[in-house]
Parts: C-alpha cells; structure tokens; sequence
C-alpha cells in the first residue's frame, strides 16, 4: 500500500485531498498544524469508510520539529506521494505589510515546502517512484492585491516544481503544481460573496474541494506518469 503525506490536510481542501487519496486505496497521513483534533477526526472518518489513514501534527515552518516528525513516519516505510498542500493568507497591501507578516506566510508556503519535501525526496528517488504535488494558487499567476507576500511564496512554489521535476525525472517521480481558484471552503468566507463570484469566475460559481481533490487524485496515480514540471490551473475559466 503506498503511502500520501497531505500538508494542511485538516483544512477544507486537504480534507478533501486526504477522502479521496484514500479512496484509491492509499494510506493517507493528515497532518495539522494545531488542529489535530480535525486531523484525528478525518482520520477516523477514513478508516470508519475502509481506508487506512493516521494523524499527525507538527510546525512544517520548524525544521528541527518537521524533520523528527518525518523520521518517525519514514520509520514505517516511504512516502510516496507528497501533497504540500499547507498555506496561509495574512493580507495586507505592500506599503502597510508588516515584516511579521511576509515572513509568516513565506514561512509555511515556501520554507514548509523545503522542509517537508527536501526529507522524503531521497526514500522517493531510491523507491524510483513518487509523486510531489504542490498546491498554489491563482493569485501565483494572475497577481492579487492584498496577497503580495502570498503570491510571492505561490509563485516562487511554481519555480520549485519546475526545478524540482527536471532532477528527478529519470528516477520515476513526477512533480507538478495544481493553482486553484476560488474554492468553497471557509477561508473565502468573508472575502467573496455570491454576487463577487458570479462576477468574478465565467462559470459564475465558486470550485468544490472535491474537485480539487479528483485533479490532485490523478496527478497522484500511474495514469499520470508522462505529466511532470506542470502548473495546471482549476478556477472555472478565470484565466
């Protein structure tokens, strides 16, 4: 059975990420930040389905921490498949952006993505088989304003994921970004109401989690084995 570590996986999204991964009968592994309690929760609601799925919690921003929790999991065997789906909005426009503020979401989207995927790259090249997916976002292509720092930290993802599949691609693993639109989960709430997302997105609706989930589920599988060094947009049209 092979093994999918989900970043963020206790967040609407990755909630929905980890159902589905699950679903094609992976061992699924959610990990939360602080809220392992919800990790523990989608956990349990996976394994009540027949899946195989655990919790775990750590600060992906602390590389001392990330690296003893991965060891730990490393301890049952390799990861293969790699869902850096952790990511935080603390907006504001430049000229009043606090410094806390840049780093902190540079912090979990970009260094996060260092700590959690420098680890597992090695168990994955010597298994010849894996598979990173890098969740980013529109507003790493299209600009958005408030977002400077977390457009910044996405965009920057992108260039990783480029990098990243040229080195190794001949050993069996792909690497590929999926950049969301507006989804339905509660970190729109408050910033896009009905009217704005009719306006804003041609098929007029906000993106469900779960079709998210299904792209990430295919890039994940053999099926997609010749796609690698991809940014692949699902924002109903909106570019």
């Amino acid at each position: 059975m092979k093994r999918a570590l989900i970043t963020g996986g206790s967040g609407g999204i990755g909630a929905a990420i980890c159902q589905r991964l699950a679903a094609d009968g992976l061992h699924v592994i959610v990990h939360a930040n602080r809220n392992l309690d919800r990790a523990e929760a989608i956990a349990a609601d996976i394994r009540n389905n027949g899946g195989s799925a655990e919790a775990v919690a750590f600060d992906l921003t602390d590389g001392t921490a990330t690296t003893a929790a991965l060891e730990t999991l490393l301890a049952a065997g390799t990861i293969q498949v790699l869902v850096n789906n952790a990511g935080i909005h603390d907006d504001a426009v430049l000229p009043g952006m606090s410094t806390t503020q840049w780093h902190r979401v540079i912090d979990v989207s970009l260094n996060g993505f260092f700590n959690v995927t420098q680890p597992l790259s090695l168990p994955m090249i010597r298994s010849r088989w894996g598979r990173i997916i890098n969740i980013s976002s529109i507003a790493a292509i299209t600009g958005n304003r408030g977002q400077v720092n977390y457009s910044a930290a996405k965009g920057a993802l992108h260039a990783a994921t480029k990098s990243l599949a040229l080195e190794v691609a001949s050993r069996g693993i792909t690497v590929n970004a999926v950049a969301p639109g507006i989804i339905a989960t509660d970190m729109i709430d408050g910033h896009f109401d009905p009217d704005s997302i009719r306006k804003l997105v041609p098929m007029q609706r906000a993106g469900r989690p779960e079709e998210v989930a299904e792209l990430v589920a295919f890039l994940a599988s053999d099926k997609a084995a010749y796609i690698s060094g991809q940014v692949i947009s699902i924002n109903g049209a909106m570019t």
